[in-house]
């Protein structure tokens, strides 16, 4: 895995390619996180680099978190994410990770929580199809027989029901990078990512074709 960068949701726009035809952009404000922890083989049994993003304030944490970040000469973070990487001796404690480490044309995959819908029935959550809209019929959205009768007597688990809906994790695969303004840290991705304005994401390189 190769290191990333976290990042929040700001917004969806478009632009116009040289035919005229719309483009649908996702921009991220991404970065910049700082470099709070350097793992290695022979003291962790891995090797993988931690990184903070979005400062707090000090006061609002407690006092062995306060020395992990004093120890990487750091402000006091709010995300720490991991990447297992190769070299650790590459990076250095409050190395600084921005956009300059993406390029135009580069592929990524973006990690989110989409937006939560609630407790939502079967035709939203599982799409199943609902019963006839005529006027006697007693079963439009109802979700119908859940299980067999005497035997087994009961109903298995994992049938699909109703119930909470959405606020979960989510990866959308490769994504191109269309623009990099290293001035606001922003990422112009092209197409949609998961969750609401203001969502915390996880950008990294995404590999292969």
């Amino acid at each position: 895995m190769s290191i990333g960068i976290l990042g929040k949701k700001i917004g969806m726009t478009q632009i116009f390619d040289k035919n005229g035809l719309a483009i649908p952009i996702t921009v991220i404000k991404a970065g910049p996180c700082v470099i709070t922890q350097i793992k290695n083989i022979s003291e962790n049994g891995y090797n993988s680099i931690q990184i903070g993003f979005l400062e707090k304030k000090a006061k609002k944490i407690k006092y062995p978190e306060l020395g992990h970040f004093k120890n990487s000469n750091s402000k006091v973070l709010i995300f720490l994410k991991e990447y297992q990487i190769e070299n650790p001796e590459n990076f250095i404690l409050g190395q600084i990770i921005n956009v300059d480490n993406f390029t135009i044309g580069q592929l990524v995959n973006v990690s989110g929580k989409t937006i939560g819908k609630g407790f939502t029935g079967l035709q939203k959550r599982h799409h199943f199809a609902r019963g006839p809209m005529t006027h006697g019929s007693k079963n439009h959205r109802a979700p119908g027989s859940i299980g067999a009768g005497t035997t087994p007597g009961r109903v298995f688990p994992g049938k699909k029901m109703s119930g909470h809906y959405g606020n979960t994790n989510i990866t959308v695969s490769k994504l191109e990078i269309l623009g990099i303004d290293s001035k606001e840290n922003l990422l112009l991705l092209k197409g949609a990512i998961p969750g609401k304005p203001g969502n915390l994401v996880n950008i990294s390189a995404s590999f292969g074709k």
